[in-house]
């Protein structure tokens, strides 16, 4: 059997005994189903984009850009910044409307500032139907900062009416009826999920689909990705022993919730539902603790997968104490371009090694120097000595410098890479390894590690680690 790209692995925070889930949860959009991001966030950002004009705002001009922004960025609705910050919070870049802020700027407006998620100030880019948000948060920032935007009162309440806007173009239906009408110019579809699926089901898992689409949604766009792929005439039902739409997460985690049952799915009629959750049925809304009575579990059973690190895994573990899996698509190019990076990292370690030690000498000889003038002793040998380190430490700075800048722009030119943040991880790495117990890039690369497989975590590293090696 052929080993799996190094891009398609599956990459563990805690250790997963897949022989013990006895269920296994799967999210919809951008889990199971993976859309083409240019089409839909553009999607998305046009149809909102058509509500602020109705408002009589000035979007004509607005445009999208698919390779503008990436995951984990934090809106600060304060000061009306598009931010990025280390797993710590503390911020390594901004931009404020179109304008990437300089260093000086940059500290100024951060320098006694932690990005905390629970902070009313920010608001954290979760999932890819974050990016239209950001692109238009990032232009009607220069907008309202030129001219102040009809009745936008703060950063805060234009936040609130994008929101609102995308929301719009999500609940009127407007986007997903055309992604309906042409699911192949929208879904970028992966044939190996079926046979990932399958095979769960074969070694005795349960299968659930808990969505916040509607069911007509939902129905019509798995069968139109799953049902030419199933054997002897099944269809994408026959996978699930559970499925569950307008589920509301992370509500449905958390919360006690009513539950309807699909009577009519042609018609997507319902009747409110009492007792336990019966398997092949389709129901709308309910809760977790229903699903867990209706299949007899432990939480500890259960694996959730899905896209969105809060409305998905962060709830599910942190409520539940369900196991989770996050899948982020952007992993697969990011590890591309850390692989293709790999010999410049090298080159860029051993100069940063020579960079220390030159800088540990240089530090010894200016200590040594101030002796000296204790001593009211001849300094010129010093003060030589001081100078060439110096002149050392420049010239390796010279040599750095691209190579330091090129690895701050993999991924993205403006951001860098999804998990990292400068030399440290990125804050939405942090919130991966809080709340993920495995992540990866998409739902069949479970495949090849098969529902009988035990994960394990790499080893933890600290910064001494290297001592002694």
């Amino acid at each position: 059997m052929t080993a799996p790209p190094p891009n398609r692995g599956l990459f563990c925070n805690r250790p997963l005994n897949r022989r013990g889930v006895r269920a296994i949860g799967y999210d919809m959009d951008y889990t199971l189903i993976h859309y083409f991001v240019d089409e839909w966030e553009r999607g998305a950002f046009e149809h909102a984009r058509g509500v602020l004009a109705d408002a009589g705002w000035p979007v004509e001009s607005l445009a999208f850009d698919p390779e503008a922004f990436t995951l984990g960025l934090c809106f600060d609705l304060e000061l009306g910044n598009l931010v990025k910050a280390t797993r710590f919070g503390y911020v390594v870049r901004a931009q404020h409307g179109d304008e990437v802020l300089s260093f000086d700027e940059q500290r100024r407006a951060y320098a006694g500032t932690v990005v905390e998620l629970g902070d009313e100030r920010f608001e954290f880019m979760n999932t890819l139907f974050e990016l239209s948000r950001a692109s238009l948060w990032t232009q009607l920032v220069s907008v309202h900062d030129r001219t102040p935007l009809p009745g936008v009162t703060s950063y805060a309440h234009l936040y609130r009416e994008i929101d609102r806007a995308l929301a719009a173009a999500h609940l009127e239906g407007a986007l997903k009826a055309a992604i309906v009408e042409d699911p192949q110019r929208f879904v970028d579809l992966d044939p190996g999920i079926v046979a990932t699926l399958r095979d769960q089901r074969l070694a005795g898992k349960q299968l659930l689909l808990i969505t916040n689409s509607e069911w007509s949604y939902t129905r019509r766009m798995m069968s139109w990705c799953f049902d030419e792929l199933m054997p002897d005439g099944d269809t994408w039902r026959d996978l699930f022993d559970l499925v569950v739409v307008a589920a509301a997460k992370p509500r449905f985690f958390a919360e006690v919730g009513p539950v309807y049952r699909v009577v009519d799915e042609e018609r997507g009629l319902l009747e409110p539902h009492w007792g336990e959750l019966r398997p092949g049925d389709v129901y709308h809304g309910g809760n977790a603790g229903m699903v867990e009575e209706a299949l007899g579990h432990d939480p500890s059973q259960f694996l959730y997968v899905g896209d969105h690190l809060f409305g998905d895994v962060h709830v599910t573990k942190d409520v539940l104490r369900w196991r989770t899996c996050l899948i982020a698509r952007e992993l697969e190019a990011e590890i591309e371009a850390a692989a293709a990076f790999a010999h410049d990292e090298v080159r860029l370690g051993e100069m940063m090694t020579d960079k220390t030690a030159l800088e540990a000498a240089h530090a010894r000889a200016r200590m040594t120097r101030r002796r000296l003038v204790v001593a009211e002793a001849d300094r010129a040998d010093a003060d030589a000595e001081i100078e060439r380190l110096a002149g050392a430490i420049a010239a390796v700075d010279r040599e750095i410098a691209p190579l330091a800048r090129a690895a701050t722009e993999q991924g993205n030119a403006v951001w860098g890479p999804l998990m990292r943040a400068g030399v440290d991880k990125s804050l939405f790495a942090r919130q991966v390894e809080k709340y993920a117990d495995v992540y990866t890039s998409r739902v069949s690369n479970f495949a090849d590690a098969t529902p009988y497989a035990y994960l394990r975590a790499a080893r933890g590293t600290l910064p001494h680690d290297r001592v002694g090696r």
